[in-house]
């Protein structure tokens, strides 16, 4: 089989979460523990940091992995889902691992999928993880695909678990209440295991403590530890901030190629995770930091967080898809000088839309359009919801056409906005 061919394989005989939603989250970690022992538990055979949280987590984890490889280390990353190659997911010193690797693998193990019946994600952690130990990374960064309790990546002992935050997300599989989401997120909790949460938050600040306390792992909170004081966008195009530690009182100035104010959020914990590194040995040093925030995309591929696709007019990208990813999406757009505001939207169809829809502009134009994969929500079905909340706007056969209609319509002072899900996002990129 040739890569193409491969993919083709993968995507039709494996469950897959992007594609079939719910049925393919599998509750519990039986058939990545048994993959693993077929390919000789690679997952103990590299150190980590385990990422969690309802969002950030992806952010997170590339400028983490950015900061690691400035400082020399040979680095792993596992994120998901990929935008538009699946290889994104799994990557070396910001390399996407080969097509012939990927080739490779499945041809090998061909057997063990056929054995036991992997899901897709299963899968592509126990590559990674297989990836990772051939190639002798010094340590790797692995981001949760999902909760955290029972996600496949939850089979690592890391050095560090982070998690960014808890929001309103997964709510079908992970429990309808936050203290139930932050539950499942504190399954990466490890006994003896430092835990680092980006975010204080009072409703769920206790969930954490108490599950650090039974596993007899420390815990802070990075949001208690450390001001971040922005100065805006410079005249490069960079996030310019300050960020100050409180304990001992400590500044530096930063810039960080990825420009949504967000990330001023997302920092906080990567430098509480860099901290706690240095205590567990690892050399990085100030220059290691102020250079890879600088060029994160650079380093580590990472796309669609508040990209900029293309002027006049403005058109931006992000890929927050739940009510706090967009309430951070739409500070943004406040912030971005715009005359007229032109919304190219889609999302999945599993999910319940309706808080999402309630926070939009009405005074924007829609696009609404179909995210191409099957748990892509109908077009018009959107366009009926959307407009029960007072937002209007025209059906487009495809994301592409969404787009290009937007960008017609627009004055060269306006501004065009795509999102509403990672899928939609992943078209244009």
């Amino acid at each position: 089989m040739d890569y193409q061919q491969t993919l083709d394989y993968l995507y039709s005989q494996l469950p897959m979460f992007t594609r079939d939603g719910a049925s393919a989250f599998k509750k519990d970690l039986t058939n990545t523990l048994e993959l693993c022992k077929r390919l000789g538990d690679p997952h103990k055979k590299f150190k980590s940091v385990h990422i969690a949280g309802t969002n950030g987590k992806g952010s997170t984890s590339h400028m983490l992995a950015a900061i690691l490889q400035k400082a020399g280390y040979k680095t792993g990353l596992y994120t998901s889902p990929h935008l538009r190659d699946f290889r994104e997911r799994i990557r070396i010193n910001g390399q996407m691992i080969s097509e012939d690797e990927v080739i490779d693998f499945v041809k090998e193990h061909r057997q063990d999928f056929e054995d036991i019946r992997p899901s897709f994600f299963e899968m592509t952690v126990a590559m990674a993880f297989d990836a990772f130990a051939r190639a002798k990374v010094d340590i790797a960064i692995v981001e949760v695909g999902l909760g955290g309790r029972l996600d496949s990546t939850n089979v690592i002992t890391p050095l560090l678990s982070v998690i960014t935050n808890i929001g309103w997300d997964h709510m079908n599989m992970l429990g309808d209440t936050l203290q139930l989401i932050a539950g499942e997120k504190a399954g990466v909790i490890k006994p003896g295991i430092p835990v680092i949460v980006g975010e204080y938050q009072a409703e769920v600040a206790d969930v954490f403590r108490e599950k650090a306390q039974q596993e007899k792992s420390s815990i802070s909170f990075a949001s208690d530890e450390w001001n971040v004081y922005p100065t805006g966008i410079d005249q490069v195009g960079y996030l310019d901030f300050k960020i100050e530690k409180m304990s001992p009182l400590t500044y530096m100035h930063l810039q960080l190629d990825l420009t949504g104010t967000y990330q001023l959020k997302n920092v906080k914990p990567v430098m509480s995770a860099i901290q706690e590194l240095r205590k567990q040995g690892y050399a990085i040093a100030d220059d290691n930091i102020r250079a890879a925030l600088s060029q994160v995309k650079k380093l580590t591929g990472l796309h669609g967080r508040w990209e900029t696709l293309s002027h006049r007019p403005l058109t931006i990208c992000d890929t927050g898809h739940n009510p706090e990813g967009i309430t951070e999406v739409l500070k943004n757009i406040e912030s971005t000088p715009h005359e007229n505001l032109h919304i190219v939207m889609g999302m999945v169809n599993d999910k319940d839309i309706s808080k999402i829809l309630a926070m939009l502009p009405k005074h924007a134009t829609y696009y609404f359009c179909k995210p191409d994969i099957p748990r892509g929500l109908d077009a018009e079905l959107l366009q009926q919801k959307a407009e029960a909340f007072g937002l209007h706007g025209e059906i487009y056969v495809s994301v592409k056409a969404a787009l290009k209609a937007a960008q017609s319509q627009a004055d060269k002072n306006d501004l065009v906005f795509v999102g509403g899900s990672t899928f939609v996002v992943a078209e244009i990129v």
